[in-house]
């Protein structure tokens, strides 16, 4: 730990977390943004679904700890939503237990601090060509991400938590098909301009106390 004690905003997820803060990745984004103003730590576990999340949420995220984080935003559901294979090798996760694991993470998180705030990101929407392209394989479809990701803003609606749809928000853009990813799963820089400029709009509407908009936060050592 080192010293003066800023906010510490939490990126908990899989590929698209982990990868967040490669060059002009959205996690890079909000660390520049926020430099001297908060820390922005960063959880990404690559292949991972929320079944494997939820498994580690006491070791990520313990409840005794005498800081907890300002901020967590979590991104799970592109993994869970993929179609199952045979073999039962696949990431797939039916859809009632994906909303329970994010119910359980949602909880979990909830328990840290009264001013522990939390964003969920759902699953974005895929390029199922360039994805066959780049992997071979067929098992990701448009149909059953926005299924996932329609579940997650429903689930967060019920806890009262703040949600971005992913497969609304990239889909903003007329040509999100061919300039969003980079192999038709993980985001361009366009992409993470997309989402962090909405992750950021998000903050700044919340009416959260005190704010965590990174106008409302003081600059370190100004």
């Amino acid at each position: 730990m080192v010293g003066p004690r800023r906010p510490q905003f939490v990126l908990f997820g899989s590929s698209i977390v982990q990868f967040s803060f490669g060059e002009e990745g959205w996690g890079a984004i909000l660390a520049d943004i926020y430099a001297r103003k908060a820390d922005i730590v960063l959880r990404g576990y690559s292949g991972w679904n929320s079944r494997q999340a939820v498994e580690v949420l006491d070791q990520v995220f313990p409840k005794d700890e005498a800081i907890q984080p300002s901020l967590v935003i979590v991104y799970f559901g592109g993994n869970d939503s993929v179609l199952p294979t045979q073999d039962g090798l696949s990431s797939h996760v039916p859809l009632d237990e994906y909303v329970e694991n994010m119910r359980k993470i949602a909880i979990h998180l909830k328990s840290l601090s009264e001013k522990t705030r939390i964003i969920f990101l759902t699953a974005p929407p895929v390029n199922e060509s360039q994805i066959l392209q780049f992997f071979g394989t067929k098992g990701r479809k448009n149909e059953l991400c926005k299924k996932y990701a329609d579940a997650c803003v429903k689930l967060c609606k019920e806890m009262n938590i703040k949600s971005i749809n992913l497969c609304t928000t990239l889909k903003q853009r007329d040509d999100w098909l061919t300039t969003c990813f980079t192999d038709g799963i993980h985001l361009t820089p366009i992409g993470s301009k997309i989402v962090a400029k909405e992750i950021l709009k998000v903050i700044m509407e919340a009416e959260w106390k005190p704010s965590l908009d990174w106008e409302s936060l003081p600059v370190e050592f100004a």
